[in-house]
Formats: C-alpha cells, sequence, structure tokens
C-alpha cells in the first residue's frame, strides 16, 4: 500500500504498544515517520527515530525542527504520548495528577503547537490523538486516568472545531484494554495475574484485548485520505465496551 507515499508522520510515544505500532503501520504504506518517544531505540529501520519529552517544550520543538529540515514539513501528527494511573480519587498524589496532565493533556498541546505552523502548508493535514475508553466508560480504580482522557476527547473537539477552516482535521481513538507493554506490567504487579488477565478479557464484549495493531489500522484510517470527511470524531477501538450491553446467560 502506498497511500500516505509524499506524506510526513510525526508520531509521539512511538517508542513501543500503540505508538511503535502505528510509526511501522504509516511507514509500511508510505508514510516518512518520525517516531519521538524517550527511548527510541526499537522503531525500525525506516523510521526516524528522535529522542524527544513531551513535557518539555524545547524538546518538543527541536524534534520538530529536526523532521522538518529532514522531510520537509509535517502532514500528520499522532500524539499518541502517555502514562497510566490507577487509583480512585483519593489515591494518588496531587504531583502525580500534575504529571499525568502534564504526559497526556499538555503533551498534546506541545506538540500540536509546534506542529501546527508545518500542518497549515499541508494539503492534508490530520491530527489523531489516542484518546481511551476511560473517557466515555467509568471504569473503577482510573479517575486520574479517566478524567486526563476525558480532557483529550473535549480536547480533541475543539481543536477539530478551530481548525477546520484552515484545512486541518482533528480525530481520536478510544481504545479499550490494548495488550502493550504498559498493560503486561500491571498484570505481572498484580496479586493473581493469570485472574486480573481474564477479568480484562471479560469486561470486553469480544472476550479478548485490543491488540497495538488493530489501534494502529484505526488511526492510519483517520490520519489517510479515505478519512477525508471526518473530523471531529472518536473511534471506538474497544471490543464493544463502548456501545454494547450484552445480557449475560
Amino acid at each position: 500500500m502506498s497511500d500516505f507515499a509524499g506524506r510526513t508522520a510525526v508520531v509521539t510515544g512511538a517508542g513501543s504498544g500503540i505508538g511503535l505500532a502505528v510509526a511501522t503501520e504509516l511507514a509500511a504504506r508510505g508514510a516518512s515517520v518520525a517516531a519521538l518517544d524517550l527511548d527510541p531505540s526499537r522503531v525500525p529501520v525506516q523510521v526516524l527515530g528522535l529522542c524527544c519529552d513531551v513535557t518539555d517544550e524545547d524538546s518538543v520543538s527541536a524534534s520538530v525542527e529536526q523532521v522538518v529540515q529532514r522531510f520537509g514539513g509535517v502532514d500528520i501528527l499522532v500524539n499518541n504520548a502517555g502514562i497510566g494511573a490507577q487509583g480512585t480519587v483519593e489515591t494518588n498524589t496531587y504531583d502525580e495528577w500534575r504529571r499525568v496532565f502534564d504526559v497526556n493533556v499538555l503533551g498534546i498541546v506541545r506538540t500540536t503547537r509546534a506542529c501546527l505552523p508545518h500542518l497549515r502548508g499541508s494539503p492534508a493535514a490530520a491530527i489523531v490523538n489516542t484518546c481511551s475508553i476511560a473517557a466515555t466508560a467509568g471504569l473503577p480504580n482510573r479517575a486520574l486516568y479517566s478524567a486526563s482522557k476525558g480532557a483529550v476527547l473535549s480536547l480533541t473537539l475543539a481543536m477539530a472545531a478551530d481548525h477546520v477552516a484552515e484545512g486541518i482535521r482533528v480525530n481520536c481513538v478510544n481504545p479499550g484494554t490494548v495488550d502493550t507493554p504498559w498493560v503486561r506490567r500491571l498484570l505481572a504487579a498484580a496479586d493473581d495475574p493469570d485472574a486480573e488477565l481474564r477479568a480484562l478479557r471479560a469486561r470486553q464484549p469480544t472476550g479478548r484485548l485490543v491488540s497495538a495493531d488493530e489501534v494502529a489500522a484505526a488511526i492510519a484510517y483517520l490520519a489517510g485520505p479515505a478519512a477525508g470527511a471526518t473530523t471531529g470524531t472518536s473511534l471506538a477501538v474497544d471490543g464493544g465496551m463502548q456501545g454494547l450491553r450484552l445480557r449475560k446467560s
């Protein structure tokens, strides 16, 4: 496939999990891809790996400038960098609240601000934010994470409204529980990892975890030419968690 030929994509949090899958997918479909991450050592050879901290404006600006110097512009921005948190509204410290919002929400602000001047010059500009099922469903023990992803969902809609007249489409994906290194670390730390995995699978109507490749395919769709009339949309990739209410037998 070459539907992204001639386009340059910036993907944050692309060192592993969903971000790595997105960078790999876009590169396979012809895009010039820059993978921004604190540790980009695992990105494939056809992808430009750049060490970048989305909580540091200078780091973000320098990375985007490297992309522009290397490829000549930016057509696609995938704001994927994020961190998780467990706990109720009482559990996490205020420093943790600030840290998660700094990465999950302000990280999007910083990278978008750095890329917007270049996106405005693209004939096919698209931004895709990685949100979460936690933005639309009340999940136990996820107060901080859910609040940050709720902000991402609202931010996506506001950005879509602000930039539609400039020809920049803005959408987000809402994954369910994805089989990523972060989820596997959570499972390993559980008292009974096998029981926890069964519970996570059962929570999704399909009975299994979502794969990173499935999320990457959804992001590629929203970023690509087939979604040219799609903006201000959140696409659930969650095994049916958002919309299905199955009757227990």
